[in-house]
């Protein structure tokens, strides 16, 4: 494992994230709107790993884009990604996501399924969770109160 990620913000047109999520199948097309901040993920070595997302929603945010390139898969970087993108952002309000297939992991560092009636308006109405993720997607909400 590694012993430091550094996040470095980039814009939503960069090449090396959208290549990144697109190979996740992750969606893009909404990556270069506004209110949304993207990060590099790099090892103490200077390697990227990943990369990942978060939308701001008012006192909320969306966590999104979250990915590990495939050669750096299996090492926890994916939760240490997470970690970090949490710490960075210094959110006060509620971070949700909405996964199809990863709730398992999301549950190991914090994050529990919640009903979309308790989803803020703000979040619901992001493109993520309006447009492109399904409505048999899982809601998840970090398991933190707001301070």
């Amino acid at each position: 494992m590694l012993s430091a990620i550094t996040l470095i913000e980039v814009p939503g047109q960069d090449e090396g994230l959208r290549v990144a999520l697109q190979a996740a199948d992750l969606p893009t097309d909404d990556i270069e709107d506004e209110g949304r901040t993207f990060f590099r993920a790099v090892s103490d070595a200077g390697q990227t790993i990943g990369y990942a997302g978060i939308e701001r929603c008012a006192d909320d945010a969306l966590l999104r884009s979250i990915v590990v390139l495939p050669e750096h898969r299996s090492h926890g970087l994916g939760r240490a990604i997470v970690q970090a993108t949490l710490q960075e952002v210094g959110l006060t309000g509620y971070v949700f996501l909405a996964t199809t297939s990863a709730a398992p992991f999301f549950s190991t560092l914090g994050f529990t399924e919640v009903p979309r009636t308790i989803v803020p308006a703000t979040v619901l109405a992001t493109r993520q969770l309006s447009s492109f993720c399904p409505s048999s997607a899982t809601i998840m909400r970090f398991n933190r109160p707001p301070t």
